[in-house]
């Protein structure tokens, strides 16, 4: 290693915890650009999404991660799974929790098992507990679960942050960036994540019908992006397929007189004309899979094991 680069360090930092604890969000707000779609429904984070933040010396490499739930579909398998690896693999290990709510079975599930297994105690790097939200809750609560948490003793650090709007995060990552080993980056000093325009694409579109149709839908639809044509003027072109599952979703998907699917289309175009800075032609097909989460393809695609 030249005298140039000695200083350098890099590594691994798994986002973990419930659904709906804002890990995406921190993720976003960290690399001041979106790479990761954000909805009020739980799940909404499928992929294992690398987000890439540099800080002087330091390549801070992000995973966002499926959040921490009771599976009950080879699909939730699958995306838990994910989750569960990442953090085993990684560097160091954010847990995000929730402080304006109680303490959830998932939450309190990964501190039993980390405090009774010595398997788990051997594979899990170090954990830092992360409170967020803080700007909408109340400081007693928020005490409240900060010593109910540090009293299992199996957190590190503890930070308090929100990552809406930012508060505590500068913090936080210079903290990770002094723990990080010293070695090489891992990645183009110019590369921001592993997530390309077509999968972003269609992610947006999927945060767009989640948005939209709020519980008339929930996890049954997948958004695949079919064609992807750049056109001599600077725009683009893309074709997208709504799979759902059954002949009465795509009905709802596609709304009376076509309105729902237009409004979902118009959402998502306009987005993805700010992300990618040109105009956008968008078009969406809904079909009927009933099988589309059983479909291995998908899941590598996803980058999630199948068989989990």
């Amino acid at each position: 290693m030249t005298d140039v680069f000695k200083n350098r360090r890099a590594g691994f930092i798994s986002i973990i915890g419930a659904p709906n604890t804002g890990k995406s969000t921190l993720l976003n707000t960290i690399l001041k650009t979106k790479i990761s779609i954000v909805t009020p429904k739980a799940q909404t984070t499928r992929s294992r999404i690398i987000g890439i933040h540099i800080l002087k010396e330091t390549q801070l490499i992000f995973i966002d991660t499926p959040g921490l739930f009771s599976p009950k579909r080879r699909l939730d398998r699958a995306m838990v799974s994910a989750a569960r690896e990442s953090a085993e693999n990684a560097e160091i290990v954010l847990y995000l929790v929730d402080s304006t709510k109680n303490l959830d079975v998932n939450t309190l599930d990964i501190i039993h098992k980390k405090k009774t297994s010595d398997k788990v105690l051997k594979n899990f790097p170090p954990i830092i507990l992360v409170l967020n939200k803080i700007d909408i809750g109340k400081k007693e609560k928020l005490l409240g679960l900060t010593d109910q948490l540090q009293k299992t003793e199996i957190f590190s650090e503890v930070f308090m942050i929100s990552a809406l709007n930012g508060d505590g995060v500068k913090d936080l990552l210079q903290y990770l960036a002094k723990l990080l080993p010293k070695g090489p980056w891992l990645y183009p000093s110019d590369q921001l994540s592993n997530v390309s325009d077509r999968f972003l694409a269609a992610e947006i579109t999927r945060e767009k019908l989640y948005l939209q149709l709020h519980q008339e839908l929930p996890y049954a639809a997948t958004i695949e992006t079919e064609n992807w044509q750049e056109n001599s003027d600077g725009s683009i072109k893309i074709d997208q397929v709504v799979y759902v599952e059954r002949a009465s979703q795509k009905a709802i998907v596609i709304g009376k007189g076509g309105k729902r699917i237009k409004s979902i289309g118009a959402a998502a175009r306009q987005e993805l004309e700010r992300t990618l800075g040109c105009n956008v032609h968008l078009f969406l097909f809904v079909k009927v899979s009933q099988n589309w989460g059983e479909d291995p393809e998908r899941y590598k695609n996803w980058e999630l094991t199948f068989d989990s």
